[in-house]
């Protein structure tokens, strides 16, 4: 996990007051719809702190020295309602969303860690937008099918969930590590949805650094983790610095049955949120932009953890991780392939782009191996198959991050 909204989710509710305290723009609507943000070290600039209703564009630019990330929050700080991220230094990247009237947040996050800067009120103004148009059913289609192949990735993580949990808590340390990275590619493959519910993605998903670094209990599946795969003597943590094995105790039974518990608890919760009306309600007010900006965030996780080799860290199973991370935007990206098309030349050609850009990562990554036959361990791969594999996720990421607006258009 290296993209969700830390440092707001980590702090539960409290957004609602930083927003009073920190909000730097001014409440003045946008003009015709746009909507510049200008993210740097120390402020979040937000042209305007209301919109009217519907598709809002946010176009981010970064004038600090870090990566950075912007992100539209729900009224109760811990739902993301948009968010882009991996945005380089010098660069710009476009937020696409369709935004019901209340109340949300902006905020940036420099360096992609830490409580982000420039927390900021923002107002959604006018009626409830409604799918419509010729596209109208097309559109209501892709955000029933994707809802369905939520729940049957989630139906299928939790089972497994729990047997791997079962294996790790008796201490069947060689099945359980058999198990690891097929579990959690149920989880990789759909990880948008659990970033959008507050603290769950962090307690199912964080790494170690991320949580010493906000001060949180560490929990999920990396715990275990580092548990069935235990750092040798002077083994570096991912941050590169922190001496993973100094302080170091392995976990007793009565710790394992309890890290175990947890995780099961942490992906009943998911399963019973995807399983429920609220769930329906929620995708149906996110609208296919969701989809869309889901299916590039995938590929974002990629891009910053994955192709690193930080994200499992102790057991080299990243390839797993990465090859989920990239079925499941390209099956968000499936849903709304035809509402691209359906824009005229301009969409098809984007779409016979994204097609192209997914068959060839696919094909790179097939040389390491499949979910179902097993991959290499990541430690396997050379500096220059991973320049391969990141210059494949640039030229499938270039078109892609069109995706919102074309389908909205």
């Amino acid at each position: 996990m290296t993209s969700p909204y830390r440092a707001v989710l980590g702090l539960g509710g409290s957004i609602a007051v930083v927003v009073g305290l920190t909000a730097c723009v001014p409440n003045e609507p946008a003009a015709d719809g746009a909507i510049t943000v200008t993210s740097s070290a120390s402020a979040c600039d937000v042209s305007a702190g209301e919109a009217a209703s519907g598709t809002l564009a946010f176009d981010v630019s970064n004038t600090g020295d870090q990566v950075t990330e912007f992100y539209l929050l729900a009224a109760d700080g811990l739902q993301i309602v948009g968010e882009v991220e991996n945005i380089a230094p010098g660069a710009s990247r476009t937020l696409t969303v369709t935004a019901q009237p209340g109340t949300y947040s902006t905020v940036c996050k420099p360096g992609m860690v830490g409580e982000g800067v420039g927390h900021a009120a923002f107002t959604v103004t006018g009626e409830r937008v409604e799918l419509a148009g010729p596209d109208a059913e097309l559109k209501q289609q892709a955000v029933d099918l994707y809802a369905a192949f939520v729940k049957e990735q989630v139906a299928q993580l939790l089972p497994a969930t729990e047997e791997f949990a079962a294996q790790y808590a008796e201490g069947e340390d060689e099945a359980a590590k058999e198990a690891f990275p097929q579990v959690r590619a149920y989880y990789e493959r759909i990880e948008p949805v659990a970033e959008a519910l507050g603290d769950l993605d962090p307690r199912i998903d964080y790494r170690e650094v991320d949580a010493v670094a906000e001060g949180l209990d560490w929990t999920g599946f990396h715990r275990i983790e580092k548990d069935l795969w235990q750092p040798e003597q002077g083994a570096l943590n991912s941050d590169g610095e922190t001496d993973a094995y100094k302080d170091w105790t392995p976990s007793t039974t009565e710790q394992r049955a309890e890290l175990g518990g947890l995780l099961v608890d942490d992906v009943t919760e998911l399963y019973d949120f995807v399983h429920s009306d609220d769930f329906t309600t929620y995708l149906d007010d996110q609208g296919v932009d969701w989809i869309s900006n889901g299916s590039i965030a995938l590929l974002d996780e990629v891009a910053t953890g994955k192709i690193t080799g930080e994200e499992d860290w102790w057991s080299g199973t990243d390839l797993y991780d990465f090859a989920a991370n990239v079925e499941g935007s390209k099956m968000a990206f499936s849903l709304v392939r035809d509402l691209s098309v359906k824009q005229g030349a301009e969409g098809e050609e984007l779409a016979g782009q994204i097609d192209e850009g997914y068959a060839a990562l696919e094909e790179r990554l097939a040389d390491f191996g499949s979910l179902e036959s097993g991959f290499v361990p990541y430690s396997d791969l050379t500096d220059a198959d991973k320049k391969d594999l990141a210059d494949l996720i640039n030229t499938l990421a270039e078109p892609l991050s069109q995706l919102t607006s074309t389908v909205l258009a």
